[in-house]
């Protein structure tokens, strides 16, 4: 009997070395920082590595036309992958809507929530653009 074949993550290489870098800060640091510590962390991991990233990524949110509010993503990666960072005990509900909006709101399709809480977590956030009303540009 064969075994089915295993589905192919979007942007499986890019992300396997955003979370090895996730491991490496969380490695190297430990957990109690604040989220500022392990984002400039991350950045400093990520562009070693030799990957574009910008933090603080502006993510507009409209209504009819209208922007009606502006967030920050913590950091992408190459412009295809999103990630938020976050430090606390343990990832929750609330904690995974906020990528879920971020993917909504924006074209990226990846969003990767790294938590760096007494134990290391993280969770791939799939939202792909044909599944949205209205993906946007940024």
């Amino acid at each position: 009997m064969g075994s089915a074949p295993k589905p192919v993550l979007q942007h499986a290489e890019l992300t396997e070395k955003i979370i090895g870098a996730f491991y490496g800060v969380y490695n190297e640091l430990g957990p109690g920082f604040l989220e500022s510590v392990y984002k400039r962390s991350m950045a400093i991991a990520l562009t070693e590595m030799g990957l574009r990233i910008e933090v603080e990524h502006p993510v507009p949110v409209s209504f009819r036309g209208q922007i009606v509010g502006d967030f920050r993503a913590d950091i992408t990666v190459e412009d295809r992958v999103l990630l938020e960072l976050k430090a606390l005990k343990h990832i929750d509900n609330s904690t995974e809507g906020q990528i879920l909006h971020y993917l909504r709101a924006t074209r990226f399709e990846v969003g990767l929530l790294l938590n760096f809480g007494p134990k290391a977590e993280f969770r791939r956030f799939i939202l792909e653009n044909r599944n949205k009303k209205n993906p946007r540009n940024p």
